[in-house]
């Protein structure tokens, strides 16, 4: 007998993905169980079993693994980056289809990443580890420049840097270090990735795997050059404008990538860049595309992303994958400065821009904002759509220009010896 129609969503308290994959869950009649990465000393609020530590994958694993004893479930699906090895842990424990944990590792850490694409022959920056306990001014010696310097588990660009010298270079490997232990990380057991700058034309591509069968979602253009010294994503826009052959030369090559690293069942996003001796793999995740970017993905008559991705795992038949016509796109609007949000005016103009869908601004006023590299999250999100490409590109652009963001200096931290 199969289990009831529930999946266990593993996730974030700040996702942006949590609520989507819920709505679709409830779209398709499916119970959605959500457990969130909650440390211990956080817990003591939370009903027992629905929150779970994930820096602590075996005892997750096993308080997952008893939780679905009393609710089984037909999958496990991380929403973010942060669940993928720990999905793929219990998926493996309770038989349910899944990608290896060790391959699920592999698409969360750069090093590893980067190790198994070497070892297939997958087009991909060449690169170099280091403890991040390491001193940079003993390593830059043995360097070549343009290079990126980059933590290997963060997300979303947090921590990557381009340097066009030794200078540069330890001071970014120092910066990147400085933020690895912000985030609580120890640094006697962190890495820092070292490697080549790869010039050329970046895109991401959003797959779904079965049985190791790579079906192509979208292929998104990014059409602001990310030539550093930060990588801050901001418009995609799909259909791609690339030549065909192109495109098929992207699709071969995530198709190979993923293979180098093992993922064999569910969704994968993928960074690529194009230039003249082909596509180059950046990274690929075994999760689908982050933030509120999906909005812009429909499918067959109306079909989202997560209700696709969830109809996959629960063995639904799904009657098409091909995208809804036309064109799409999606603005990250980026973080101009560092500070307190105080308020975003020309919203309103913003959205009356032909094309555009909507805007959302997801930042807290007179909440902390800081831009990358520290930073891990936008303001908001700009969608359109359109009869093509470059018309949906347009209307992003004029619609980012009626915004205005009025930022205001964060306080100096006074130390309590000094307010006596």
């Amino acid at each position: 007998m199969n289990p009831p129609r529930r999946v266990l969503l593993l996730t974030t308290p700040t996702s942006y993905r949590t609520r989507a994959f819920v709505d679709a869950a409830e779209r398709l009649r499916i119970q959605a169980l959500v457990v969130e990465d909650t440390p211990e000393v956080l817990r003591v609020s939370r009903p027992a079993g629905f929150a779970v530590d994930f820096g602590q994958p075996e005892r997750a694993t096993e308080e997952i693994v008893r939780l679905v004893a009393e609710l089984p479930v037909r999958a496990v699906i991380p929403v973010d980056d942060a669940g993928t090895v720990l999905a793929a842990r219990v998926a493996t424990r309770l038989g349910l289809p899944s990608n290896d944990p060790d391959a699920a590792l592999a698409a969360r850490d750069k090093w590893l990443m980067r190790q198994r694409f070497a070892a297939a022959g997958v087009r991909a920056p060449q690169a170099q580890a280091f403890p991040a306990l390491a001193d940079p001014r003993e390593v830059v010696a043995d360097l070549r420049f343009p290079c990126v310097v980059k933590p290997t588990r963060l997300s979303g660009s947090r921590g990557v840097i381009r340097t066009d010298g030794p200078d540069q270079f330890v001071a970014a490997f120092e910066r990147v270090r400085h933020i690895l232990a912000s985030d609580g990380i120890d640094l006697a057991q962190a890495w820092i990735l070292v490697e080549p700058f790869v010039p050329g034309f970046e895109v991401a591509v959003e797959g779904l795997l079965t049985d190791g069968r790579l079906h192509v979602l979208a292929i998104f253009d990014k059409p602001d050059p990310l030539d550093g010294p930060y990588f801050e994503e901001t418009i995609y826009v799909t259909p791609s404008r690339l030549p065909e052959n192109v495109q098929a030369r992207i699709v071969a090559t995530t198709a190979e990538a993923a293979r180098a690293l093992g993922l064999w069942t569910g969704p994968i996003h993928a960074e690529l860049r194009v230039n003249e001796s082909g596509p180059w793999v950046i990274e690929i995740a075994g999760r689908s595309i982050g933030g509120l970017c999906s909005r812009i993905l429909e499918f067959g008559t109306g079909m989202t992303l997560e209700e696709l991705i969830l109809a996959h795992a629960v063995g639904d038949p799904v009657p098409t994958i091909a995208r809804r016509g036309g064109a799409a796109g999606v603005m990250m609007i980026p973080i101009p400065a560092r500070g307190i949000l105080k308020d975003v005016e020309g919203l309103e103009r913003a959205r009356a821009v032909p094309g555009i869908v909507d805007v959302e601004i997801t930042a807290r006023r007179n909440h902390r904002i800081v831009p990358l590299p520290e930073g891990a999250s936008y303001l908001g999100f700009i969608f359109a759509r359109g009869d093509d490409p470059a018309a949906v590109e347009d209307s992003l652009r004029r619609a980012h220009r009626h915004l205005s963001f009025r930022i205001a200096p964060e306080l100096p931290v006074v130390p309590l010896a000094s307010r006596r």
